[in-house]
């Protein structure tokens, strides 16, 4: 279990976000949701130890979260964050065998290269094997990130954005297999995730952040409502039940463009 106990994150003097309370069981995937802005990114780097805790305690597993002891805190840990660009003349290859960078030594075992070749064929990506990751596109090396992640074995998978550069097909083979390996795997799984229709599908439950505090936590069925989402976007939409049980998102055209719009392309007519 990850257990979040009255968590406050602050940076620079501004507070992103304060007395966040979660438990969150194995086996489990949890979607971040939110408006921009809201402590989305900042939650999952204080749960890998980056961004210092204002006030609160991290438990996994019932270990408390040391600041001293980040290394080993982090070696339970697999991390994928928003910049997916590497300044390293490294082939794909490389890069996803350094999942096992703490267990490798000066030679590359059989184990660990069969190991992250499973790991491109499991995600239909073996063709970038040799690839150096500079001729990468995002989505490319997205997919890439994401089988260097899995290779690390975590009990806790941290992912910010991980299909933001893909394209739909490929958004649905990480979701479909990060969704399956955390049931399989009993991984405690957390991804920051823009679209609400994607989290409504995979996810077992959402953790909705807005104005710097938690808004709901629980199954999608429960959590997405319109004036949920109308309040926290600021936009019209429409919130349906699909035959599955699932809500599903549809934003509605406004009628005519918000005021600070209205006002700009009066603007750009002078």
């Amino acid at each position: 279990m990850l257990e979040l106990d009255d968590l406050t994150l602050r940076l620079g003097g501004l507070t992103l976000a304060e007395g966040l309370n979660l438990k969150l069981q194995p086996g489990q995937l949890h979607a971040v949701i939110g408006p921009n802005g809201t402590g989305k990114t900042s939650l999952l780097r204080a749960l890998f130890g980056e961004l210092p805790l204002a006030k609160g305690q991290i438990r996994l597993e019932g270990r408390a979260m040391m600041p001293g002891a980040l290394a080993h805190w982090r070696q339970a840990i697999g991390y994928m964050p928003q910049n997916t660009q590497l300044d390293l003349d490294l082939s794909a290859l490389e890069v996803v065998v350094l999942g096992r960078l703490q267990h490798l030594s000066m030679r590359l075992s059989d184990d660990d290269l069969q190991a992250a070749l499973a790991a491109l064929q499991a995600l239909d990506i073996t063709h970038l094997a040799d690839r150096p990751m500079h001729t990468l596109s995002g989505g490319q090396r997205q997919m890439v990130l994401f089988a260097q992640v899995l290779l690390r074995q975590p009990r806790l998978m941290l992912l910010d954005e991980p299909v933001s550069a893909l394209d739909l097909k490929h958004q649905m083979q990480l979701m479909e297999h990060l969704k399956t390996q955390t049931v399989d795997q009993g991984w405690i799984s957390l991804a920051v995730l823009h679209d609400l229709n994607l989290a409504a599908q995979f996810a077992d439950q959402l953790i909705v952040l807005g104005e710097g505090r938690l808004q709901a936590f629980g199954p999608p069925a429960q959590v997405l409502s319109r004036e949920l989402v109308q309040r926290l976007y600021q936009v019209p939409v429409d919130v349906r039940q699909e035959a599955d049980g699932l809500p599903c998102v549809r934003l509605l055209r406004r009628e005519t463009p918000p005021a600070q719009t209205r006002a700009y392309l009066d603007l750009e007519m002078e």
